[in-house]
């Protein structure tokens, strides 16, 4: 293997983490290499002809342009199906259609072994507790300690690359060892295997897999919610297995009741369990996080490499591993040590705050704070002073202040004509409350992960 195809490729997937969503990443790309890198020509070694396809498909022109910025060339790039040392656990294959004759050899049986559906990064041992996710991590302790008892069902929401997808799989290891009958599965793989039923007439298989076990893990619903015959096969599904004593654990990016096109019925019901949110990290925890991501890849990062990073890259996990990824890629491509200079060259592109990667415009902006706070426009653009619309015409200036390229002025007249003083006062006074009232924060956090899920749109 060229170390200089593979240092390219390995830089090129740390700036591709931060572009593509999470899933995305993990089903084509995560188990990628680069093989050789000749004549302009970088040829990438891939588990299957299927990811092959897919990543021609799906992501040709971000992955060529990537490549194009990291190595100041244009370069060809070439697809060559490759088992790696941990292809037996981890390749990504063409998914298995349900068949009439009975179902498939499961992902899940009464033995431990449950295949390459969980990651073997993601366990309690490498998850790092701090104040913003303790008390999920104790909820999914609990859960994994005695599923079926407690806290059924759980749910954990959080914004992207938060860890609520590792504490997941943290369960499902737990599982494992326990040798229950669990099964894990993102929204997408329900509703594919729904509709797949559907079309094959194997209702019954379907049935079968997904509730004739102890622990259903079940990552992002969100994908759910505006897939009506999907949403009420679940809702089936979630019944018979609650009924059952069964353990459920759910993952989303925002509060169940947030969720457009989910009945009351269903999120009452997934309220009535435990709800566990992850906050961003704070400085020490994302402090901890590199010095734990740094020691599993057995390097050795300075305190002030660590220092700069976790000050740098404030918004979630994965832009911290990406970033990490990013620079001891570059550190083998160029052959240079670790120091804060080549730290600064590698993050320099990325955004320093969440605002910096958001694209949201006034008008996204206003019409999720309407859906969440429950106005209508006219309430939040008026002249009512009641303590509620105060409060949304509050966040909402602080919302466009910091997360559009607007004027306070420009933020005023989209308030209802209003002062850019007046602008200025609320984005202040939202400022300061959020660094005392964390409820605050995860309403502002909340309302940003509907925008950029765009959800409110469609109810």
């Amino acid at each position: 293997m060229s170390q200089s195809a593979h240092a390219l490729w390995a830089t090129s997937l740390g700036a591709l983490q931060l572009e593509v969503t999470r899933h995305n990443f993990e089903t084509w790309l995560k188990h990628t290499v680069g093989l050789a890198l000749e004549d302009g020509r970088l040829t990438v070694g891939v588990p299957s002809s299927f990811v092959a396809e897919n990543l021609e498909k799906r992501m040709a022109p971000l992955i060529a342009k990537t490549v194009k910025g990291i190595a100041n060339g244009e370069i060809e790039i070439i697809y060559q199906v490759h088992q790696s040392q941990h292809a037996d656990q981890d390749s990504v294959a063409a998914p298995a259609p349900i068949s009439a004759d009975g179902p498939r050899p499961r992902r899940t049986s009464r033995s431990p072994a449950t295949g390459s559906q969980l990651s073997p990064r993601y366990t309690f041992e490498t998850f790092v507790v701090g104040k913003s996710n303790r008390f999920a991590h104790a909820a999914a302790m609990a859960v994994a300690d005695s599923p079926g008892t407690r806290f059924n069902p759980l749910v954990i929401h959080a914004g992207v690359g938060l860890g609520k997808t590792h504490l997941l799989h943290a369960i499902g290891h737990a599982a494992q060892a326990k040798g229950l009958h669990f099964l894990y599965a993102s929204a997408e793989q329900f509703t594919n295997d729904f509709i797949t039923a559907l079309r094959e007439n194997t209702l019954e298989v379907f049935r079968t897999k997904y509730r004739s076990i102890d622990l259903l893990l079940l990552d992002d619903i969100q994908f759910i919610a505006g897939k009506e015959h999907s949403r009420e096969s679940f809702f089936h599904t979630f019944n018979d297995l609650h009924t059952a004593s069964k353990q459920i654990v759910i993952t989303t990016d925002t509060r169940p009741k947030l969720l457009p096109l989910l009945e009351e019925r269903f999120t009452s019901r997934l309220e009535g369990g435990l709800r566990a949110d992850i906050q961003p990290p704070d400085l020490e925890t994302r402090v901890a996080i590199l010095q734990k991501k740094s020691e599993a890849a057995q390097i050795k990062l300075s305190p002030e490499v660590i220092e700069f990073l976790a000050q740098r890259i404030v918004r979630n996990v994965r832009d911290l591993e990406g970033a990490l990824n990013r620079i001891l890629a570059m550190s083998g491509l160029a052959n240079r040590p670790i120091d804060l200079d080549l730290a600064h060259q590698a993050v320099a592109d990325l955004p320093t705050s969440p605002a910096q990667n958001r694209r949201s415009s006034p008008s996204q902006l206003l019409d999720a704070v309407c859906y969440y706070f429950d106005l209508p426009m006219d309430d939040l653009t008026g002249k009512s002073r009641k303590k509620g619309i105060a409060l949304a015409r509050q966040v909402a200036a602080y919302l466009l202040r910091e997360d559009t390229p607007h004027s306070l002025a420009d933020i005023g007249a989209l308030l209802g004509g209003r002062g850019h003083t007046t602008a200025l006062r609320a984005h202040d006074k939202i400022a300061y409350l959020l660094s005392l009232d964390s409820n605050l924060r995860r309403q502002v956090d909340e309302i940003r992960n509907l925008v950029d899920s765009d959800q409110h749109r469609t109810a």
